[in-house]
């Protein structure tokens, strides 16, 4: 793990820059300003620090279409990519004037007709119009989840490191599943080994439970202590250079029967997988499912730099019914199946659509796959 701090590779950082500027001109944006560190980074390349947590929205960088300049707010020049110069760097500013400023020294700023933001706060829908006083100030969201949705191939290499390293930490706390070990002692085994990886952010909260045998969707009990016959669900997920990697499975304690269990999660499984299909409506993963109850999160979402589009949910049926399924897209893809007296069955893998089908970027293991449902 390198110990300084690096820009992103430059054939990755390029070639989001230009699905940026693709869009940007797609959607008519002389000047392009981002305050969303996942938007930041994808057009900067820049790993961005000291900014855990939500805040509200700044002018973190902008982006020229007519020149591809960028300037960025950094007072440091590491982690900064070469064709962003020193000299288009500013730093941070108390006083959001100071800021606007800024941005009305860039090149093209008093000419520009139209200016896209990824976000806004009333103080800034005020102040922007100083800076750009010949520009109408637009939405901007639309172009960037238009580029991001679709992940190049550098991306995807990208996806697979952080994959890696969630799939390790999976493997290690599996290898301690046990009865008498607790959902604690599990997930602590799981982030420990992620760290391990070089990875010190989770990106889920929720790393092992016991899956109830009495409800579809609880833990079994609130002490966490594994029993014998337990269905223990593992999630790991990690936020690996900017990219977030998902895995998860169940794994059954014991020698009871739960074939028939995991002969139900392959059924729909296979379906979802014939799902994923370039030009299919994302609401077919829906309907995937079947006669199998939906559960309460996404079946499906993007990833990325953080979450893409779609997020395919039972609650956003609408949603789901207009957004359509394209080549390059990499999916966090849930299958999810219970059973009263027995528990569920739980898996997230991720899969990207290509126009040959779907490819399983995830390698990990299902229980039935290794020793076969029908031993369960």
């Amino acid at each position: 793990m390198a110990l300084e701090i690096l820009p992103d590779d430059r054939a990755l950082r390029n070639g989001r820059r230009e699905r940026a500027l693709a869009q940007m001109e797609a959607h008519d944006l002389d000047i392009l300003v981002l305050g969303r560190q996942a938007n930041v980074r994808y057009v900067t390349g820049a790993p961005q620090l000291w900014v855990a947590g939500t805040r509200p929205f700044g002018p973190i960088c902008a982006v020229i279409r007519g020149t591809g300049e960028i300037h960025l707010n950094s007072t440091w020049d590491e982690g900064i990519p070469e064709e962003i110069p020193h000299d288009h760097l500013y730093g941070l500013a108390w006083n959001p004037m100071t800021l606007i400023n800024v941005l009305k020294t860039i090149s093209g700023a008093a000419t520009a007709r139209r200016v896209g933001t990824d976000a806004l706060t009333p103080s800034f829908a005020h102040l922007l119009p100083m800076a750009f006083p010949n520009a109408e100030l637009v939405d901007a969201e639309p172009a960037m989840r238009a580029a991001r949705r679709i992940k190049t191939a550098d991306e995807v290499a990208a996806l697979r490191g952080a994959l890696r390293v969630a799939e390790d930490a999976l493997a290690a706390a599996v290898a301690e599943l046990r009865p008498g070990a607790t959902e604690q002692t599990l997930a602590g085994v799981l982030l420990q080994a992620e760290a391990a990886g070089g990875v010190s952010t989770p990106a889920t909260q929720d790393a092992a439970w016991v899956t109830s045998k009495e409800h579809p969707w609880r833990r079994a009990r609130s002490h966490g202590r594994i029993e014998d016959g337990d269905l223990v669900a593992f999630a790991a997920g990690v936020l690996a250079d900017g990219y977030v990697g998902e895995v998860g499975r169940t794994w059954p304690v014991g020698d009871a029967d739960h074939g028939a269990l995991y002969r139900r999660w392959d059924a729909l499984w296979d379906r979802l997988l014939t799902a994923c299909r370039a030009g299919a409506p994302a609401s077919d993963l829906l309907a995937a499912y079947g006669d199998e109850p939906l559960p309460p999160m996404p079946v499906a979402h993007g990833l990325g730099l953080g979450f893409d589009p779609p997020v395919v949910s039972p609650h956003l049926r609408a949603t789901a019914a207009e957004e359509t399924l394209e080549s390059g897209m990499v999916l966090a893809l849930t299958g999810y199946v219970w059973q009263r007296g027995v528990g569920a069955v739980f898996s997230r893998d991720a899969v990207l659509v290509t126009s040959d089908g779907p490819e399983v970027l995830t390698t990990s293991p299902s229980y039935n796959s290794t020793v076969g449902a029908s031993n369960g």
